[in-house]
Formats: C-alpha cells, structure tokens, sequence
C-alpha cells in the first residue's frame, strides 16, 4: 500500500549485470523528507540499487532489470521517461568527491547556467544559498573563484553537494559519501545531510553501522541482492525482526 508520505516507491526490482542476477524482487518505500540508509555488506546490492533510483545503471553494459521505481506516480522504467528531468529531480553525490576543474563558484552555478540561469546577481544567490544549505558557505565566501581543488576532501564533498542543490532536486542519493573524510569531515559532513533532510528526501548508502544509526530515519538492509528487512531506525537497530538483521547490525554475520 502507498501513501502520501511516500517519495518513491521500489516495486518487485530485480537487476543483473549480464546473466548475474544482483537484486532479487526487492520492495520498499522511500520516505518524503526523510533518510533512508540502504545497509549491507559488501556485493550485495546497496550501489547498484541506488543508482537505479535515478537509472545511472543504463550507462552500464550488461546492465538490464524488471520491476517498477514508482516516482510522483510513474514508473521512471517507463518508454518515454524524460532521463533529463529525472536526474535533475533524484541527484546522485558519488562516493570519492568530484569536483569539476574549476572555480568553487563555476561548480556550483554549473547545474544552474545549464538550466538557463544566466543573471549573474541571481547566479550568485543560488550559488550562495546551496553552499549554505551544504554547510560551506561560511568556510568559502572569500575564496568563491579559487579552484575546487584547493578545498579539502571534506569540503569537496559538501561542494559536491551543493552542487546538486543548486538544480533544486527533489531527492539526494549518497553512495557512501564519507568513505574517504576523516572523523572531523564526516561529522560536519552528517549534520548536513540531517539538515538537508528538511529540504530534500535523502537515501544514502552506508557500510558504517554506526553513521547509520546517527543519520537514519529507515533502513533497509540487504543482503545478498535480497532485502531481509525495511523499518524505521529504531525498529531495526533496537528491536530487528530477523535474525540476520541482528548479526549483521551487531557485527556478528561473518
């Protein structure tokens, strides 16, 4: 059953790459306005099914799926899809930082001057209003026309994410956005995205247990391509209904 309180909504999926199948009849909603952490060890399914929410995959040879990705009441597997406009509303952040080789400025106002903005005073008001919304604002405003690459690793990230801010997304997909920041990045980097959330729905893939815990409002653990469980946070961490989903989480699977 849907409901309003449901963003997306991931019906029967299953994926392979070639003749191996990854993802096995795997349902669940995507809150509005929350986050959801996918969790699950490694090869089991995490990446490949957030990539499918905004269908990165189709760039992948041997890549081929069936089921439904239901997103404001169509089927983004449909004919006729507009990819151009899906991946303006369902953003991905990628796991390394990625900025492009330019101004911190020209990063951000990137998205936007595709879209059509042009008016440098209202490019500089996006600009700003995503770096704030991202955490960064306060650490780059005298430095906008310096390159990205003198940013640390952490801040790169969260330009990556203002970045995707700046085309007004509707969803943020995070692969694993922490995987290369330090405690000190990961920590501003996690009290953004629980801010964001306001804004945005997030999904985010995480192997840290832990970070998940602190950022999750739902999680959805799989394992081996399967999905064992879906719940809210506190249902899965404190009282999970499958054994498997208590070792996992408990560090006792392997």
């Amino acid at each position: 059953m849907s409901s309003d309180d449901d963003k997306i909504i991931i019906k029967n999926f299953n994926a392979w790459y070639w003749d191996k199948q990854v993802l096995y009849d795997v349902s669940f909603p995507i809150k509005r306005n929350k986050i959801t952490v996918i969790i699950g060890p490694s090869g089991c399914g995490k990446s490949t099914l957030l990539r499918s929410l905004n269908r990165l995959n189709d760039y992948i040879e041997g890549f081929r799926m069936n089921g439904r990705v239901i997103f404001e009441g169509k089927n983004i597997y449909d004919e006729g899809v507009d990819l151009y406009e899906l991946r303006r509303k369902i953003v991905m952040v990628l796991q390394k930082p990625a900025p492009f080789p330019m101004s911190i400025f020209d990063n951000v106002a990137f998205g936007p001057r595709i879209h059509g903005i042009k008016n440098k005073k209202q490019l500089m008001n996006t600009v700003r209003k995503a770096l704030i919304k991202a955490g960064l604002w306060d650490e780059v405003k005298d430095r906008l026309f310096e390159s990205a690459y003198e940013l640390s690793g952490g801040q790169q990230q969260r330009l990556c994410i203002a970045r995707a801010l700046a085309v007004t997304p509707e969803v943020l997909l995070l692969d694993e956005p922490a995987a290369f920041l330090d405690p000190i990045s990961t920590a501003k980097l996690e009290n953004v995205i629980v801010d964001l959330k306001k804004d945005v729905t997030i999904v985010m893939v995480t192997h840290n247990i832990a970070q998940a815990k602190r950022v999750a409002d739902y999680v959805a653990f799989l394992f081996m391509g399967q999905l064992i469980e879906f719940g809210a946070s506190e249902d899965i961490f404190e009282r999970p209904k499958k054994e498997l989903t208590a070792k996992y989480i408990s560090g006792k699977l392997w």
